[in-house]
């Protein structure tokens, strides 16, 4: 018998993704465990493998198409078994959810009375009695969907989920007239190009307009003389190479900054707006933006502080190369409590970089430069690091960002504070 396989859920609350290639096509043999498909959420390209032995029946969806968690995929039987017809909605909620690592149990239905024939949206100033299931009607809560207006599809008129969804997307949908102004090629001055705002990019527009709405931004700028900092990692840098690591400057950056929330906890925190309780993390991870194709990504060091320079060195290397290929794990774009963007690498001076909400702060690094410099009635020529901190009002006073500030600033002038505490 044919085994429909449905997009499993994907974690961390993502709940599409869109087919970016397929591995197989219909006729090969599959084998349990074989990378049939290349899924890219919002996050990154997930490799989907087979649940099961069999032969290819049917690809549920096209490459460059956008599949909602649950919908069937791929359609797995036995040589010479000719695939039956997709399951419907009503059916496949009727079935167990599968993830990635197995079935999910579900709480029982609660059964709902059949109407003799299907519904219809109800008549302005009249009710109809609504069939739908309790998460039916929680998803058209959250969607602002008026059950009462939607003629289910389910049996007996029940309103299932992808009416629901259905209703949603018809009142985001524009006028006929208008989407085909939007598809023009050209406007009045001349030609243009339409990219789909989808994927990661999307993901990073949502998350950058919810964290310059809800937390106020306020930035602090600095310059940090990096000399002996300099000096210390041309030293070093062969050493490690001879490791097979590459050495920036970024580890020890990570190492000031660790120091720096140390001393001044409030930067190093979160605040839950529900409780109105600001939450001081005790550990420290480290976000850093990676500059890949498709957009910023910012992979997670996990417990700087317990990782020596060379370590932090190789381990940024490897997340920055999975990022850019679009292969990272989820859990290491997860958990961080500070951020550093270093845009210095492609030529910026000072930022007003946008925090990485929750969290409440984010260092941004510009591109280090020579500058004359007094150095006791004596003009020197240094070298200068740019600083930009951008933080949370709500949670940190600009006193405590300065005072934060002046910590990195003293670890990054003093590469011997950094090396006793590496």
């Amino acid at each position: 018998m044919a085994y429909e396989f449905k997009l499993p859920d994907l974690g961390e609350g993502l709940t599409e993704g869109e087919i970016v290639q397929w591995l197989v096509k219909e006729g090969d043999p599959i084998h349990e465990g074989q990378i049939f498909v290349k899924v890219e959420t919002d996050k990154a390209v997930l490799e989907i493998p087979s649940p099961r032995k069999g032969v290819v029946l049917r690809m549920g969806a096209a490459e460059g198409e956008t599949v909602q968690v649950g919908n069937v995929i791929l359609v797995i039987g036995e040589e010479g078994e000719k695939p039956e017809a997709l399951a419907k909605p009503e059916e496949a909620e009727k079935r167990p959810s599968v993830g990635v690592v197995g079935e999910l149990e579900e709480a029982p239905e609660e059964k709902a009375e059949e109407a003799p024939a299907e519904a219809a949206p109800a008549p302005p100033g009249k009710t109809v009695e609504v069939l739908a299931m309790p998460a039916v009607r929680k998803l058209a809560r959250e969607l602002e969907v008026d059950l009462g207006t939607i003629a289910g599809s389910g049996p007996g008129g029940r309103i299932i989920k992808e009416d629901v969804q259905k209703a949603a997307q018809k009142k985001e949908e524009k006028p006929p007239e208008k989407a085909v102004k939007a598809a023009r090629k050209y406007d009045m001055y001349g030609y243009v190009e339409r990219v789909p705002l989808r994927g990661m990019r999307k993901t990073i527009a949502r998350s950058m307009v919810r964290s310059k709405y809800t937390a106020p931004h306020v930035t602090a700028m600095d310059e940090a003389d990096i000399t002996r900092l300099v000096a210390l990692r041309e030293k070093e840098k062969e050493k490690a190479a001879a490791k097979g690591i590459h050495l920036t400057y970024l580890p020890f950056v990570i190492k000031a900054v660790v120091a720096g929330l140390e001393e001044h906890p409030y930067v190093n925190a979160s605040l839950d707006d529900e409780n109105e309780e600001i939450i001081l993390k005790k550990y420290f991870n480290i976000g850093v933006a990676v500059d890949t194709k498709d957009g910023l990504m910012v992979p997670v060091v996990k417990n700087a502080k317990e990782k020596s320079i060379l370590q932090l060195a190789d381990e940024l290397s490897g997340l920055s190369e999975k990022a850019r290929s679009r292969t990272i794990d989820l859990a290491d774009l997860k958990g961080g409590t500070f951020t550093i963007t270093n845009y210095g690498a492609v030529g910026g001076i000072f930022g007003s970089p946008i925090i990485n909400y929750p969290e409440v702060a984010i260092l941004g690094l510009g591109k280090i430069q020579e500058k004359p410099v007094v150095e006791e009635g004596s003009i020197e020529i240094r070298k200068m690091l740019p600083l930009s901190l951008s933080f949370d009002h709500r949670v940190v006073d600009g006193a405590e960002a300065a005072r934060f500030m002046n910590t990195v600033i003293d670890h990054l002038e003093d590469p011997d504070l950094i090396l006793l505490e590496a």
